[in-house]
């Protein structure tokens, strides 16, 4: 076979009526819970994701070789087989020599590569039997179904494949698994508490660094940007997005849930909760909280503009537009009431069109959301909440990012 009859394979498999192109796909890596036969955790080392549909032809081609583990509408998984792998390598024959001496020059040919030599090495199955290796197809943006579809969709998000916000996660805490992680392996609860006695007289009791149903951010995303820095594992989550490049994250109070993150430079010393957005150039001060929709009954995804200030010890409720300020220590909520001055006014709608001057200068947050070139303040000598037009510009330290 040469490039030409690989080409002309693929546009025959894309020709059948029931192929469907996907919106992203991948062969990951199982782990599989000893006790309950769940997956546990589920790696890819590539993510396609509106691109390399040749090889998603060759894969989705050759499922019959393999046994379907999930199969609907909005996606597809199935576990590796022996089969497969032999009849992938045949397939992707014209570029093995290639992808031998260079394995970025078609990374799912170097994955396919990984699985011979796994199956060489007798480890395409658990010891227990289970699939080690598994494909999954995402066709449609709903609810998933697998837990390797809900690691393809968090791992998009966290590579910026897919926009923060953009893809539906509803029900995912439900698939996922609470599990004991010590390193990048997750054990389960329940095994550890039966092999506990036998573990712990033998030495062979892992170390356990934390119990949680997702991962870390570094235990399954490598920064695309040399000046990314993170200076504490345990404060990303998988399934965050730190942005283009010097996004800076300092331990103690810093925090970056999934779906969510920064765009781009970026200081952050508080908690980024999920589908909050920072912007670029934006600095969250140490112990600075903002506002998530996980709980707390907030349900308005909150965005912080580029240049903003978040103050030490600050909370944010309501979303900033470029170049905010909000003082340390205060608390700026949608209900909470704001004094501004009719000058200040003025010159706030200089730059917000859309904003509305009141006559009583009295101004809920939800009404100065999004706004930008805002102050927020507490006046000290009357304890009353203030707002004005910043004259400040927000500037990082450049050589710290």
């Amino acid at each position: 076979m040469n490039t030409n009859d690989f080409k002309q394979k693929v546009s025959e498999i894309q020709a059948k009526s029931n192929y469907k192109t996907p919106l992203g796909f991948g062969i990951c890596y199982a782990d599989v819970g000893v006790m309950s036969n769940k997956v546990l955790q589920a790696t890819y080392p590539v993510l396609n994701w509106q691109e390399n549909f040749g090889s998603y032809a060759i894969f989705w081609d050759l499922r019959e070789e393999c046994e379907i583990l999930e199969d609907c509408e909005s996606e597809l998984v199935f576990g590796i087989t022996e089969e497969f792998v032999i009849k992938a390598l045949e397939a992707f024959s014209p570029y093995l020599a290639e992808t031998q001496s260079n394995p970025n020059a078609h990374k799912n040919v170097a994955v396919v590569l990984e699985l011979q030599r796994a199956l060489q090495e007798d480890r395409i199955y658990t010891e227990n039997g289970d699939f080690r290796y598994r494909f999954c197809a995402i066709y449609e943006d709903k609810q998933c179904k697998s837990v390797e579809s809900a690691y393809m969709k968090l791992l998009a998000l966290s590579l910026g494949k897919a926009p923060l916000r953009s893809l539906y996660l509803d029900g995912i805490f439900g698939l996922l698994s609470n599990v004991a992680w010590s390193g990048n392996v997750p054990f389960e609860l329940d095994w550890l508490r039966e092999n506990e006695i036998a573990l712990k007289m033998r030495g062979e009791f892992p170390a356990i660094d934390f119990v949680d149903k997702f991962p870390r951010y570094l235990m399954q995303v490598i920064p695309q940007y040399d000046n990314i820095r993170l200076l504490d594992t345990a404060k990303t989550r998988f399934g965050a997005y730190l942005g283009t490049g010097g996004y800076t994250q300092m331990p103690g109070a810093s925090y970056v849930n999934f779906n969510a993150g920064a765009m781009g430079t970026c200081m952050n010393e508080g908690r980024i909760s999920s589908s909050v957005i920072v912007g670029e150039g934006s600095d969250v001060g140490g112990g600075a909280s903002i506002l998530g929709v996980l709980s707390g009954g907030n349900s308005d995804p909150i965005s912080i503009g580029k240049n903003c200030l978040l103050g030490v010890n600050s909370s944010t409720g309501i979303s900033l537009g470029d170049g905010c300020i909000v003082d340390g220590g205060i608390a700026i909520l949608a209900g909470t009431i704001f004094q501004i001055a009719p000058q200040e006014a003025q010159k706030i709608k200089e730059i917000n069109p859309d904003f509305e001057i009141k006559d009583n200068g009295l101004y809920k947050g939800r009404e100065l959301s999004g706004k930008n070139g805002i102050h927020f303040r507490c006046d000290s000598k009357s304890g009353v909440m203030i707002a004005f037009r910043s004259n400040r510009k927000i500037e990082l330290n450049s050589a710290l990012h």
